[in-house]
């Protein structure tokens, strides 16, 4: 477990305040950085670090020109909500909430520095080449942590010219006045600003602030583990599925409820404009009505229940999009075999090297084709939810049942679009006039199951 405190001791420090911030900086040896390695994560970084070009020209700075390293970084920003100044120009520094609380900005050049310490204590240069990601590093770091402190021991008997004695720019971020609970407040509510400010030589996407504020925690728990993790939640942090893939198909259960703001959404945005369904979450979920910032730090928590049931029922769409995926095909075939896999945008699995895989849960399947062939199929399960007396989103029908028994049907119908844009996936995904015929034949199959329902309990009654 890590540490909730670490010594900083810097070689030249000094302190600026202003309004409810008091910023520390200066410049640290790398031998006294160590501990910030166990005690402070990047989970408080909107973006999670990754080796590429800027670990390594970093790297090669520290082991080619340690005595200019200092001038050539911005170093690493750390938040604390609490701290004490100590003698020697050391500073104790405590993190009290590790989500918000920890390194902000720097976390490329930590993961370049750990690295090569690394590498150093146990004098591998292969390391720089096996270390990928931030916890690969800290993996390794508390594998080898004899190895570490044994150089750290070294390191401290050396004076100027060891491994670790070249200089790093530190600044630590705190509150103006530890004892004013107001002024504590303002200091954490600004940490989120503080670090997009800050990474904006990365622009942090739209999603990853979304994140870092809590708006997407209700969706991650109503997904299955399988599907929550495998996402990229934040950038960088290694997912495969893009968040805002996930916001797309929320917007399907989200448009029956009643919403506290006024949003439209045409339905070809699920599939043409996912960027702007996922600025429109973030107007939603920001809404007062939707979510309140939670005590002591700037994550949200939800309180509408509605969009809550909404977002409960977007938890199970991925498993429905790739049941449409695997699926379409047959139905799109019907009694006439073979004829999807000669389409010009279909791929067959046994003319492919590494087989086709279904988006979110990573299943093999026969076909590979753009989804924009089944963006209307995906919309039209809106046909099977309806807004309860609560005003809470549910599933009128089975969804998966449903589909089992009813989409050879639709996708008939379907192929009317199909057949007019040749199945061309761009022209067919974002034409409204796809997703109205989708949801038409849909709710056409929904009248035809409640018909039957209503007749059979007319014969038995």
């Amino acid at each position: 477990m890590n540490p909730d405190k670490v010594v900083i001791r810097f070689e030249q420090v000094s302190e600026q305040t202003e309004g409810p911030v008091r910023r520390i900086v200066g410049f640290v040896r790398a031998k006294n950085m160590l501990q910030l390695f166990d005690a402070a994560d990047l989970e408080a970084n909107p973006r999670e670090a990754k080796a590429g070009a800027v670990t390594a020209d970093i790297i090669d700075s520290i082991c080619d020109t340690p005595e200019t390293f200092p001038f050539k970084t911005k170093g690493v920003l750390v938040g604390a909500s609490n701290y004490v100044a100590l003698e020697r120009k050391r500073y104790e520094i405590r993190f009290e909430n590790t989500k918000i609380e920890g390194i902000l900005d720097g976390g490329h050049n930590m993961l370049a520095i750990g690295t090569y310490v690394l590498a150093r204590a146990l004098g591998d240069d292969r390391i720089f080449k096996k270390i990928k990601r931030w916890t690969e590093l800290k993996d390794a770091w508390e594998a080898n942590r004899k190895e570490i402190t044994e150089l750290k021991r070294v390191a401290g008997e050396e004076s100027g010219s060891g491994p670790l004695d070249f200089l790093v720019p530190v600044e630590v971020l705190v509150p103006a006045d530890i004892e004013n609970d107001e002024i504590v407040g303002e200091f954490n509510s600004s940490l989120l600003d503080i670090c997009a400010a800050r990474n904006n030589n990365v622009e942090l996407t739209l999603e990853t602030k979304a994140n870092k504020k809590g708006f997407y925690e209700y969706l991650r728990k109503s997904l299955q583990p399988l599907i929550a993790n495998r996402v990229e939640w934040k950038s960088n942090d290694g997912g495969e599925i893009k968040v805002r893939d996930l916001i797309a198909l929320a917007w399907i259960p989200l448009s029956i409820i009643d919403l506290p703001v006024d949003i439209k959404i045409p339905p070809q945005n699920l599939y043409r404009n996912k960027g702007d369904l996922a600025k429109h979450f973030d107007t939603l979920m920001s809404d007062e009505k939707v979510s309140s910032v939670s005590d002591g730090d700037y994550t949200h928590e939800l309180h509408n229940t509605a969009v809550h049931s909404a977002l409960v029922i977007a938890g199970q769409l991925p498993e429905l999009y790739d049941k449409i995926y695997r699926d379409f095909p047959a139905a799109y075939n019907g009694e006439r075999e073979g004829r999807f896999g000669g389409l010009a945008v279909v791929k067959m699995a046994d003319r492919m090297r590494s087989k086709p895989r279904t988006h979110f849960t990573d299943a093999e399947v026969d076909y590979a084709y753009p989804d924009g062939l089944i963006m209307p199929l995906v919309y039209g399960l809106k046909a099977l939810m309806a807004k309860d007396e609560n005003g809470h989103v549910r599933w009128k029908e089975d969804p998966f049942r449903f589909l089992d028994e009813h989409l050879e049907s639709i996708v008939k119908k379907y192929r009317v679009i199909l057949d007019a844009f040749r199945a061309d996936p761009q022209k067919v995904g974002k034409n409204e006039g796809s997703y109205d015929l989708v949801l038409d034949a849909f709710e056409t199959e929904v009248l035809k199951r409640q018909a039957v329902a209503a007749s059979s309990r007319g014969v038995r009654s």
